[in-house]
């Protein structure tokens, strides 16, 4: 991936962290994203792409450990939940 199109997608993941549907999730979200997305690689990249599809309502209820975590994004559900936690 050219330096330029990972820079603009650096740049679409960040403002899609800001802009969720709760306010909750904007902050959560948006702290993780500018602590680690440049730090992560493109497979990294693509599992958190997929978590941003999800709705505001599961995410806030995977991250506090109201319901448990799909799968495909435990790992990185866990280190979200972690990363804010540790604030």
């Amino acid at each position: 991936m050219s330096e330029e199109i990972r820079e603009h997608r650096l740049k679409r993941l960040q403002m899609r962290s800001m802009r969720r549907g709760i306010k909750e999730m904007d902050l959560i979200l948006s702290a993780y994203a500018k602590a680690n997305l440049n730090a992560m690689d493109d497979a990294a990249l693509d599992n958190y792409d997929a978590l941003l599809n999800e709705n505001d309502q599961d995410l806030i209820r995977w991250v506090t450990g109201v319901e448990p975590t799909p799968a495909p994004f435990e790992a990185l559900v866990s280190r979200i939940s972690q990363t804010f936690q540790g604030e």
